[in-house]
């Protein structure tokens, strides 16, 4: 009879074996894992736009695909250089301010554009019809549009409430995009274009002594700590754009894929349906933090601010040709 002797293996062998096998159980577990960020605050709409897709993404794909979010410019990443970082794969997707996005790229500015769209209804009508255009430029560049997020009408942050002229051309202001640097100082006032984690440390400084932004964007950045008085001037109803990088979209499976486009367009609309409270709510929060809101702006101020950006249409037109006249005639219904 041929006797089979038992293989003995050492605990330490055994060990190796066990470690192993669990490392390879763990990466069959652990799917995919996608890098998004955004320069905005998690309290500001865009970062409750990044943390809803992120959600949604992991409750569709049952946690196969994970979007690790960052916040406030973690990456060091700031929003107008947002479409060259998913295209080079910085990041997997991001989050940027249109307006932001137009110092180099001008179709994005189309949302920050003075007095266009000054409500809801408007904006959206607006981001509805310049949707074809981001999503051409974004495919040149090796991505897809995710969603948009509605931002609430831009306002005057300042340490001094704005009663006139004078009072405007006193400022030292934070803009978002070169048409409003440009609009406010035809306006008489010092203006720079400046993103938020930038102009932060110099509004603490006091060299800025106003900004241009929403009630949203400036409660995520406690502007009241330095900037106590808000004039609602009602400027625009600017968006932000969620893009990913196109080559990391196709490695996922057909799914995956799906569970993406069904994340984002319900961010989308989750996004536009949250905007409608957020105003009152930014409103209730800052006068709790001392602001004192203006929303009767003296007409003289409202007249230098619309004269002062009696050419930043024209401009934009002449910026963006054929892709900006189709915007407009959408918008317009012509």
């Amino acid at each position: 009879m041929l006797m089979l002797s038992r293989i003995r293996i050492s605990p330490v062998v055994a060990m190796l074996m066990g470690v192993a096998a669990s490392a390879a159980m763990a990466a069959a577990q652990a799917g995919t894992t996608l890098s998004m960020t955004t320069e905005y605050p998690a309290t500001a709409m865009p970062g409750l736009g990044v943390t809803t897709f992120a959600n949604l993404v992991k409750q569709k794909t049952h946690g196969e695909v994970i979007i690790d979010t960052t916040f406030d410019a973690a990456k060091g990443i700031k929003s107008a250089g947002m479409v060259d970082a998913v295209q080079a794969r910085k990041v997997d997707a991001g989050d940027a301010f249109a307006g932001g996005l137009a110092t180099q790229y001008p179709i994005f500015g189309v949302s920050s554009l003075p007095f266009l769209a000054d409500s809801l209804q408007k904006a959206r009508a607006l981001t509805k019809a310049s949707r074809p255009a981001y999503e051409k430029l974004l495919a040149e560049h090796n991505q897809k549009l995710l969603y948009t997020t509605p931002w609430p009408a831009s306002g005057i942050w300042s340490k001094a409430p704005i009663k006139s002229v004078a009072d405007l051309k006193a400022l030292s202001i934070r803009t978002y995009d070169d048409m409003s640097q440009t609009t406010m100082t035809k306006a008489g006032a010092k203006a720079a274009n400046i993103s938020f984690a930038d102009a932060m440390p110099r509004i603490a400084a006091g060299d800025v002594n106003a900004v241009l932004s929403s009630g949203d964007g400036g409660a995520g950045r406690k502007l009241w700590e330095h900037l106590p008085a808000f004039a609602e001037i009602n400027y625009a109803m600017p968006i932000s754009v969620a893009t990913m990088n196109l080559d990391a979209y196709k490695a996922l499976s057909p799914a995956e894929r799906k569970a993406i486009d069904q994340a984002a367009a319900e961010t989308e609309t989750e996004q536009w349906k949250r905007i409608q409270g957020r105003l009152k709510a930014n409103y209730d929060n800052m006068r709790k933090n001392g602001v004192a809101i203006n929303t009767q702006v003296a007409p003289s101020v409202k007249k230098a601010l619309k004269d002062a950006s009696a050419d930043s249409l024209a401009s934009w037109k002449q910026q963006t040709g054929a892709d900006g006249a189709a915007i407009l005639k959408r918008y317009q219904g012509k």
